[in-house]
């Protein structure tokens, strides 16, 4: 059988339809960091990257229930510190403090924060445990 040379994928977005463009624009950049314009509100060249559309109904405006819409990934646990305390201080809107779940691997830490029509973004990371 013949191998197949796969293309790689660089980065992606998670597409939110939002109630105010404009209000949704000064959130993403004002309360988590990340640089807006009519395209993408990205952070760290794409760690966390959304693309942010006008909707033309409230009603149109989706956001998943009872989990995250957008799931990102930090190193380690002071970096998880770090993002949390910048994203509290700027105002972000806390859903969850962050928390730490232990298994047999080790410790997942974790929190997360809400946009204002409700789409919520969680934050994460592991420490295995060394053998």
């Amino acid at each position: 059988m013949k191998e197949v040379k796969k293309a790689k994928i660089e980065s992606s977005l998670t597409v939110l339809l939002v109630s105010d463009f404009e209000k949704s624009k000064k959130y993403y950049e004002e309360c988590l960091g990340c640089e807006v314009n009519e395209y993408w509100a990205i952070r760290d060249d794409f760690g966390l990257g959304f693309k942010l559309i006008q909707a033309n109904n409230k009603e149109d405006v989706k956001p998943n229930k009872g989990t995250w819409n957008t799931y990102a990934y930090v190193n380690n646990f002071d970096e998880l510190n770090l993002i949390f305390d910048e994203l509290k201080t700027n105002g972000a809107i806390i859903v969850t403090e962050p928390e730490i779940s232990e298994f047999d691997w080790g410790d997942w830490k974790e929190f997360s924060v809400r946009d204002l029509d409700g789409y919520v973004i969680g934050f994460g990371t592991g420490h295995k445990i060394e053998n």
